[in-house]
């Protein structure tokens, strides 16, 4: 690429951007597809245009994806596909594993013993299976990878898990900094690595790591959280190329502002706050964040890989 078709290129991101910014007022949404030589067929292209034509990525503006040429993986048809997806028991984590059902998957939900009663229902629910276990204990690893080689193997893995311990850093323990660390990276890593020994992630296999607008922007009294999912960009751009020989896929998502029962215990300033400091001015639901999971997760967004997609209503943190 020429300097002169480099800056044509950057030109176009930030016309969409502030195009974005524009029409967001009146709830549009702008996104931008960079087509590597070779992916602009429209059998590569369906999958995007029908995500990014609806609404079910109605919170997602402002965005600027590299769409590489598509390989087509090599998948069973034989069997319906397996999800896992941790922390399922609420939130943006059910509403994903109700929505990777909907597609006719197999969804394993993992979550906390404490969260086994509203587990329990999901899994019910959607016609799936469970497993009620700390990801940080030991010997919890092995006990997910067994009930993962129950189901044959797993086809899209969403890491979905995290917690927070919100402090200023001069007054963090290092108990609060552990501890996010070991939810929100330490256990990816652990579980990636042994899901990886075993030989479980099945060919084509899609994953999606939860990172955050804070990994992205940082935010004050979040220095452990912002760390741990800013570690999650690094990981997705890295991992990507590993999975890449088997045909599979990584990718993070970063959701911005979303209306769940934790911002719903935020005083009403900060949420009002959150809500507004975006283009379309407003919130999201753990349903935008979902919707944006099942499309990383299908066969359509094959070319996408090692990148970060945020649902955040073009949030103007990290723009």
């Amino acid at each position: 690429m020429s300097a002169a078709e480099a800056a044509c290129l950057h030109a176009v991101q930030g016309f969409v951007r502030a195009l974005a910014k524009e029409v967001g007022r009146r709830g549009a949404t702008a996104n931008a597809l960079v087509l590597q030589e070779g992916a602009a067929s429209m059998e590569s292209l369906a999958g995007a245009l029908r995500f990014f034509g609806s609404d079910r990525s109605a919170y997602v503006s402002g965005q600027v994806l590299s769409w590489r040429k598509d390989v087509v993986p090599r998948l069973d048809v034989e069997r319906a596909p397996v999800a896992l997806v941790t922390g399922a028991a609420g939130g943006i984590g059910a509403a994903t594993a109700r929505r990777l059902a909907l597609d006719g998957m197999r969804v394993l939900c993992v979550d906390m013993p404490a969260a086994r009663q509203p587990l329990e229902v999901l899994a019910r629910e959607i016609g799936g299976s469970l497993l009620a276990a700390d990801l940080t204990a030991p010997g919890a690893v092995d006990e997910l990878a067994d009930a993962v080689r129950r189901l044959q193997g797993v086809d899209v893995l969403v890491h979905n898990a995290g917690i927070t311990r919100d402090r200023t850093l001069a007054r963090m323990s290092a108990a609060e900094w552990e501890s996010v660390m070991a939810v929100n990276l330490a256990a990816i890593l652990a579980i990636d690595a042994r899901l990886d020994e075993a030989g479980l992630l099945n060919a084509g296999a899609r994953e999606v790591c939860l990172s955050s607008i804070s990994g992205i922007a940082g935010n004050a009294g979040q220095t452990n959280y912002s760390a741990s999912k800013a570690a999650l960009i690094g990981y997705v751009g890295a991992r990507a190329a590993t999975l890449d020989g088997s045909g599979g896929t990584i990718n993070a998502v970063a959701p911005g502002f979303i209306e769940t029962a934790m911002t719903r215990r935020m005083p009403w300033m900060v949420r009002e706050a959150g809500r507004r400091l975006n283009s379309l001015k407003q919130g999201g639901t753990p349903a935008d964040v979902a919707e944006a999971i099942a499309f990383l997760a299908s066969p359509g967004a094959h070319p996408l890989t090692g990148q970060v997609l945020r649902v955040c209503g073009q949030s103007l943190l990290g723009a």
